[in-house]
């Protein structure tokens, strides 16, 4: 079949899918595929929430579009005080935008806006983590610390400075506890600002729990507190990245609540709209809006869709359904029955290292030894094998490559519905299964 679209691969041609039920999307072969990983951990909500196509249609029926240099409207006002009024403490205001990557992008700018607004011009390097992923905009790109996706661009990146990730299964020493372990890669924050000078960073940016680069990777207790700790010290910004992790995912509203922090900005995406209308947000702290209001009072940053009433109206009314289904005490549960699972199946497979996770949100590393946590070549691609090889046989999940260092390693995420049933576990799991047996009995390894 011809066709005049760009596709991520020009050497594949993908399905078309043509309806959506549940947990399930169908492709134009009527062959229906399980959707363990929400897309990219977007649909929370399935593929066909009636309460959120109702929102929708009710106000395309009113008002489609009205461009924010002119208007408010009334689906965004209300989706900004819904989202303040469960945000972590100390946030007062919602910038909206279309996307992760954008919701990123304009975090970045309003943290070197706010200290231009209090006169700390020479506030200007940004600090993020290695196997991290922030977006795939210029901005979003450079601070974040996946090498694959960013090495054919770098001359086109800004400058960002890159510490350890807090990746216990991979880094933490024989015989370190995990809060020691969680200090002293924390610390390495407080090492870069130094060197870089203490009046000269402007923000450091994390992901809670670490998303497609690392798969499901959570911070061990403490860091996230010795990482504010520093912040403040130095009066640095915090931006937290919770477009993935976030919105309910690893079974609170914002993955942050689980650290006992809050963070000065926050973007937010995926889990926001449910994948029913592209949207984003960035949750602004009340101390960068007042230095913003009291000063200029514009924030020079702005894009055609913002704010898009019909997107606005399709989140409230995912987020409206989340707590009205109360779906976050389900992902705790399913989570929890989804780790069991996984671990109960590949908890003593020769070539799976670790399962890990929070709520709906869990990753499988592969290695080609347990005990010394060796990964695979990376010329046998086993992360794309069990991509294509899971397609085939109807389950969507979301393996990447590049696990350790943006080269060696592979890894598998799973992010399904928030609506997911137990039943529907052990449905991904057996298919999971199954996949894991044919791509490593195909490579000649069992």
């Amino acid at each position: 079949m011809t066709t005049h679209v760009l596709h991520r691969n020009s050497l594949i041609q993908p399905p078309r899918a043509v309806s959506g039920e549940g947990i399930y999307i169908t492709d134009e072969n009527g062959k229906r595929y399980l959707d363990a990983c929400g897309g990219a951990a977007v649909s929370c909500l399935g593929h066909s929430d009636p309460e959120v196509r109702a929102a929708i249609i009710e106000q395309v029926g009113k008002l489609a579009y009205a461009h924010s240099g002119f208007f408010s409207s009334d689906p965004m006002e209300e989706l900004a005080d819904d989202l303040i009024a469960h945000a972590p403490a100390g946030m007062e205001r919602v910038y909206f935008v279309s996307g992760g990557s954008e919701a990123i992008e304009a975090s970045l700018k309003l943290a070197r806006q706010y200290f231009l607004e209090i006169g700390e011009p020479d506030r200007e390097f940004v600090i993020a983590r290695r196997q991290s992923y922030h977006g795939n905009t210029l901005g979003a790109l450079s601070v974040g610390g996946n090498m694959w996706r960013r090495r054919q661009f770098e001359p086109l990146l800004i400058n960002a400075s890159h510490v350890s990730p807090c990746f216990a299964y991979r880094d933490q020493k024989a015989g370190e506890t995990a809060e020691d372990y969680g200090l002293r890669v924390a610390n390495e924050l407080e090492e870069a600002i130094l060197q870089l000078g203490t009046g000269r960073v402007a923000a450091f940016v994390a992901e809670p729990v670490v998303g497609a680069t690392s798969g499901a990777v959570a911070a061990v207790p403490g860091y996230f507190k010795r990482i504010r700790e520093i912040c403040d010290r130095y009066g640095v910004l915090l931006i937290l990245d919770e477009v993935m992790c976030g919105m309910g995912r690893t079974g609170t509203l914002h993955a942050i609540e689980q650290e006992g922090i809050s963070g000065d900005l926050q973007a937010i995406a995926k889990g926001l709209g449910a994948g029913y209308q592209p949207i984003g947000a960035v949750l602004v702290s009340d101390k960068i809006n007042k230095a913003i209001a009291s000063g200029t009072g514009f924030f020079q940053h702005g894009h055609t869709y913002q704010g898009h009433a019909t997107a606005c109206a399709a989140a409230l009314a995912t987020q409206r359904t989340i707590r009205k289904r109360d779906l976050l005490k389900n992902v705790v549960t399913q989570g929890d029955n989804l780790q069991k699972a996984l671990v109960g199946r590949f908890g003593n497979h020769p070539y799976v290292g670790d399962v890990r996770g929070r709520g709906l949100f869990r990753g499988v590393e592969f290695v080609a030894d347990r005990v010394t946590r060796e990964p695979f070549d990376p010329s046998r691609k086993i992360h794309a094998k069990i991509k294509k090889t899971a397609f085939e046989n109807g389950l969507m999940c979301y393996p990447m490559g590049g696990t350790i260092d943006g080269q060696r390693g592979d890894h598998v995420l799973f992010a399904p519905p928030y609506i997911v049933t137990e039943g529907q576990i052990g449905d991904i799991v057996d298919l999971f299964s199954k996949t894991v047996d044919q791509v490593f009995a195909a490579e000649g390894l069992i």
